[in-house]
């Protein structure tokens, strides 16, 4: 199959309500990293909104990484369920290829960017030596301890400090397939699954380096088990329209609750218990499970029929058409987010050196924003799925799989 087959391929595959929700969690990164530098809040229009929607617009950074750790544990169990039909068939060395294909061409032309920016001495690319080395954080980025560096060392400039939750994720898919493998019985994965679900609210709480709490391989990877958990079931299950609105509605209010409405969470204790976290997870899971459904009903054909079922179909192509642009983010968010720094940085240079007025900033988001998602469209395009494609190239000798699936 042709490169330009396999991408045409990939696309049919894709499942637009998962891009939208990837696009969303990538945007709130952006524009959090925006906001530590140029403070929207003192502009006329973040005085206009209020301190509640600056929080909601611009203080969800984390919470979209943590969104992205759910969809990933998601969408790479439901791949390795299309592919091999049962986690315990898994091919070990295809599912580490595979990873290897999608994650290392970007991740190495990123980390050979940093490495030249620090030799030459760019500000802020430099990576402070009375902290670590340019060596040892080389290291750590190309084995997935970058979380454990800074945790032990401080925060390193914030191109390298991305690569913080790419450490958990692949620590973690590292030894995936060795348990779905070894374990065999599906009943046994899913209670392992289930202990990182409930250890994690413990380990965000019961540490005394915050940054561990927030970083730390325990604290993160309940996020990735709640997404295999929900994929899991999705596969089991086939849910009436009806049930998958309530999931959906469910999933929605649970994310809005941690998101948005944060002092009904903090009343709660939530925040004191460490279960913010788990209790946008698990909206993140309902909302996957329920956009899955959607889609294996969409390609499957299913004729509910239900009265209004056409009024929802121009609904939902109406919203097809108004989230285009987040969408486009979502199908190039690992590009995006390991590239948008570069982007970040230059906005806000230009900002200050041209003295830019506070009151002009909203512009400067919009613009950088912009710039961020046309960098990670542009690497993703001329450079990381390509090669993507061509170390694949060998792995895809079965047909694709019929029930659609976001790519990863």
């Amino acid at each position: 199959m042709s490169l330009a087959g396999a991408a045409a391929q990939q696309d049919k595959l894709r499942v637009p309500g998962i891009d939208l929700l990837r696009g969303l969690c990538i945007v709130a990164v952006v524009l959090h990293h925006i906001n530590l530098r140029i403070h929207f809040r003192d502009s006329s229009l973040g005085q206009l909104i209020g301190p509640a929607a600056n929080r909601a617009l611009f203080w969800n950074g984390y919470y979209g990484v943590r969104m992205f750790f759910v969809i990933s544990g998601f969408l790479i169990t439901s791949w390795s369920l299309k592919r091999w039909g049962r986690l315990s068939q898994l091919n070990i060395r295809q599912f580490y290829q595979m990873r290897f294909a999608r994650i290392m061409p970007c991740l190495a032309g990123l980390l050979l960017v940093l490495v030249l920016l620090d030799r030459l001495g760019v500000p802020r690319f430099v990576v402070n030596t009375q902290h670590t080395s340019l060596v040892r954080a080389s290291i750590a980025a190309l084995t997935f301890h970058v979380n454990w560096l800074e945790a032990k060392t401080g925060y390193l400039p914030a191109s390298w400090d991305v690569l913080w939750s790419l450490s958990v994720e692949e620590v973690f898919y590292v030894f995936f397939p060795l348990l779905c493998v070894l374990v065999r019985k599906q009943s046994l994965l899913i209670a392992m699954l289930v202990c990182f679900v409930m250890i994690g609210p413990f380990a965000r709480v019961h540490t005394q380096n915050e940054l561990w709490a927030d970083y730390g391989y325990l604290s993160c990877m309940d996020g990735i088990a709640l997404g295999c958990l929900a994929a899991m079931f999705a596969a089991r299950i086939n849910l009436t329209r009806k049930a998958n609105m309530a999931l959906s509605f469910t999933g929605a209010l649970l994310c809005l609750l941690i998101t948005v409405f944060r002092g009904i969470a903090v009343r709660l204790a939530f925040y004191k218990a460490g279960l913010d976290v788990t209790v946008l997870e698990i909206g993140s899971a309902l909302l996957l499970i329920a956009l899955q459904q959607n889609a294996e009903r969409r390609v499957d054909n299913i004729s509910d029929k239900p009265t209004g079922a056409s009024g929802l179909s121009r609904i939902s192509e109406y919203l097809q058409r108004s989230t285009a642009f987040l969408r486009w983010f979502g199908c190039n968010s690992y590009e995006v987010y390991l590239t948008h720094m570069f982007a970040v940085w230059a906005m806000v240079g230009l900002f200050f050196h041209f003295h830019q007025s506070i009151h002009q900033s909203p512009l400067w988001f919009l613009a950088t924003l912009a710039l961020t998602g046309a960098l990670g469209h542009v690497v993703a395009g001329f450079y990381s799925e390509p090669l993507n494609h061509k170390l694949r190239t060998k792995l895809l000798t079965t047909s694709p799989a019929k029930i659609a699936v976001s790519a990863d």
